[in-house]
């Protein structure tokens, strides 16, 4: 192992490669809640020819590689085990394009996730990709996993956005494909097998994304229910009359909008009253009377009795302040305690029987459990978060073998957006066929035969 590092140290210099106690704390970890490690050895590339010699070198000892991004994964899969080298990207970062004929930016892929958004906006196109931890996610790991967000109902995941890459393969090939063509159809849309494969098939380093144009106006509302069937209706009203312009539907239960607006720092209440479900909904327009008309929109649904009651964002500062008591969870260590928390996927009209199985579930199991529901109601994509009080350690286990099963038969997915790491892997059966996972592991031997890159995470060992 020591001959291993000293090769990294030549291929990228000393000062690129950190071993044993050097390893900054930061990169023992990820956001899953799993105990911190010692790697091998973080290696901080600064370029895609020293990616692929570290690449080179590993595959020849046969050492494995994990691949790091910004560290916000919650399922362990840019975690790095004792004798496994940390593949950081924290220093692959910058804009080298923005397209304006073609509407693209090609991102390299350490950078933040919120610095690409800056860029492309002063450009005067959106970055349509959006999700709680922008300050902090890498592109390349948006990619990894394919992540989703905020704005999915209106412009998809990040496979809907990614049109090229750059990605270096596990023996240190590198496969460089920065296509801008939304039509291209010459052989296999090789891109396709990265994204989403969380490290383990490749380790991306450059990406060309779509660009959309900066909105004209941006409209929010914060809508109080009744109940569920109201809350499928006021959806589907949405999708007809707002058409494209629907850009988010997000859906929260009382349970987590009580604990949002009671307990999370500097959030305040958008509604008087108390009411069984909310929604924020926002609304991208390329005029700037789509406000207006957005405002009419609510008028109709509350006269309808479909909305109990609504409050309209008079400004950018309102629009954020509505944002806020969605994206206040990452409070929830200080509010409530430890979160055995989920991110799964559902057809929408089930979404509330599931939540009625779970909630008493929960509360038969564990008395006086917390169990919270929210998420992207739009395009289907349910988070569930769940605190046993004084229980130490949580009763994690046990809490997941429940939800999934509950998710399973109801026909839904293990993972929305967040993927399988290592966390969700025992249950990935679940939610994909025998053949499928075969599938999935012949594709792995083939491009991976030494098994060197993010090795157990996804498709197991």
């Amino acid at each position: 192992m020591d001959g291993v590092i000293a090769e990294l140290e030549r291929a990228l210099g000393t000062g690129a490669v950190l071993s044993g106690e050097d390893v900054p704390a930061a990169n023992r970890h990820d956001w899953s809640g799993l105990p911190a490690t010692t790697p091998l050895a973080l290696v901080r590339p600064r370029s895609t020819e020293e990616v692929a010699a570290v690449l080179r070198v590993c595959h020849a000892a046969g050492v494995p590689v994990v691949p790091q991004g910004g560290l916000t994964g919650l399922c362990g899969g840019a975690r790095a085990a004792t004798g496994e080298v940390a593949l950081s990207l924290e220093r692959l970062v910058g804009i080298e394009e923005i397209d304006a004929e073609t509407a693209t930016i090609t991102v390299r892929a350490g950078t933040p996730l919120e610095r690409a958004q800056e860029a492309a906006s002063a450009a005067g196109f959106l970055l349509a990709l959006d999700l709680g931890a922008r300050g902090s996610c890498a592109i390349g790991g948006n990619v990894a996993t394919n992540a989703g967000g905020n704005r999915v109902i209106r412009y998809g995941m990040t496979r809907d956005l990614v049109l090229g890459l750059e990605v270096v393969l596990p023996d240190g090939t590198v496969l460089t494909n920065l296509n801008k063509l939304v039509k291209n159809n010459a052989g296999y849309d090789l891109k396709q097998l990265f994204i989403g494969s969380e490290g383990t098939l490749g380790v991306v380093t450059r990406v060309v994304l779509r660009l959309h144009p900066l909105p004209a106006s941006v409209a929010a509302g914060f809508c109080g229910l009744p109940d569920f069937p109201a809350v499928l209706a006021l959806l589907q009203a949405a999708r007809r009359q707002l058409g494209a312009g629907l850009s988010a539907f997000e859906g929260m239960w009382h349970e987590f909008y009580e604990c949002m607006v009671t307990k999370a720092s500097g959030v305040r209440a958008p509604l008087a009253g108390r009411h069984p479900f909310y929604v924020l909904l926002e609304a991208h327009g390329s005029d700037p009377t789509d406000g207006e008309r957005f405002e009419a929109f609510l008028g109709r649904m509350l006269e309808q009795g479909v909305v109990a009651d609504a409050a309209v964002a008079q400004s950018t500062a309102q629009v954020r302040a509505f944002w806020a008591v969605r994206d206040a969870v990452a409070e929830y260590a200080t509010m409530i305690g430890p979160m055995v928390n989920f991110d799964v996927g559902l057809v929408t009209g089930r979404m509330h029987a599931v939540v009625e199985v779970l909630r008493r579930e929960v509360a038969a199991r564990w008395p006086g459990a917390v169990a919270h529901f929210y998420g992207h109601i739009g395009d289907g994509n349910l988070h569930v978060n769940v605190n046993v009080p004084g229980a130490v350690p949580q009763p994690k286990a046990e809490i997941e073998a429940l939800v999934y099963r509950v998710v399973r038969d109801h026909g839904g997915s293990i993972s929305a957006e967040h993927g399988i790491g290592v966390t969700k892997l025992a249950y990935l059966g679940y939610s994909r066929t025998p053949a499928e996972l075969a599938l999935m592991r012949t594709l792995k031997q083939a491009i991976d035969p030494r098994n060197i890159l993010n090795p157990g995470k996804v498709v197991g060992g």
